[in-house]
């Protein structure tokens, strides 16, 4: 399988869950027109979420666009063997991004720093497509990084951009209140349902559910919660703002504030590298 010939399935892929993710908010939308519950603030929560792309492509085509190809540097002064292109290769690229992906996601709930970025996809109070593409501005970095492993294992550069590209697509359709629970398939797939669970904030279903595409990584690592009835959306503490710099960077007041009244060097390595909400108390 040729570069081009990955770069047209992974291209289809995207193209056909962005196509799914924009009739899902077409239904959605004529949904809260008839109930009346499309209202301004409603327009401004997806201007916001919108608005969280613009410092996100400029990472990525400035920063991302360098890390990526350190994976071609490390692959050629590294890497002696290689997964084959083939239809299985991919496949397999797909499996560990998506393993990857489970940890990537994990560790991002569990380490502050990493939290200031996550936390922007988190902060919104609805949960409709449009949340799908509401990312922290530096998120992309996290997950350069992570991957790199997958270069010493022998996958090439470019089947593993093709597989995060495939495991982010899948989840672009997840986030809606639409479609309820798939019967068997919610045993093994990742489905809106496990998803809403993921963006409650309500104490039952907090850090749980961070699957990409597969949930059996969740039920393997102690991590799974079934959606037993509608969350609350959004961040723990109270966030409800609209203002697009806010949103997108809305831990790091705090974050600065805390590392500011740090009183000795493990306060300071706690509060970049310790769980979200650490203090010295704890």
């Amino acid at each position: 399988m040729t570069y081009e010939a990955i770069t047209e399935v992974v291209g289809n892929i995207d193209l056909i869950f962005l196509l799914i993710g924009a009739a899902i908010l077409l239904i959605e939308i004529v949904e809260m027109l008839v109930k009346g519950t499309f209202k301004r603030r409603t327009l401004f929560e997806m201007g916001a979420s919108l608005s969280t792309q613009i410092p996100s492509i400029l990472v990525e085509t400035v920063l991302l666009t360098t890390g990526y190809a350190l994976y071609y540097i490390i692959a050629e002064a590294t890497v002696s063997w290689s997964i084959p292109l083939t239809w299985w290769g991919l496949g397999a690229a797909v499996l560990v991004a998506d393993f990857i992906y489970y940890w990537e996601h994990r560790i991002a709930h569990e380490v502050r720093l990493l939290w200031t970025q996550h936390a922007v996809h988190h902060s919104s109070r609805d949960m409709n497509i449009v949340t799908a593409v509401r990312f922290g501005p530096l998120e992309g970095v996290w997950a350069v990084i992570v991957h790199i492993p997958m270069l010493f294992m022998g996958f090439s550069p470019e089947a593993i951009i093709g597989a995060q590209i495939v495991v982010l697509a899948y989840q672009t359709w997840l986030h809606t209140e639409l479609i309820g629970k798939l019967g068997p398939l919610e045993l093994v797939l990742n489905t809106p349902s496990h998803h809403r669970v993921h963006h409650g904030c309500d104490d039952i279903y907090l850090d749980k559910n961070y699957a990409g595409i597969l949930i059996i990584w969740d039920r393997m690592f102690g991590t799974f919660q079934e959606e037993i009835e509608t969350p609350h959306y959004g961040l723990k503490r109270e966030f409800d703002s609209q203002n697009p710099f806010t949103v997108w960077f809305s831990e790091l007041p705090e974050l600065y504030q805390n590392l500011r009244g740090a009183k000795s060097g493990y306060e300071i390595r706690m509060y970049l590298f310790g769980p979200p909400g650490w203090t010295p108390n704890d």
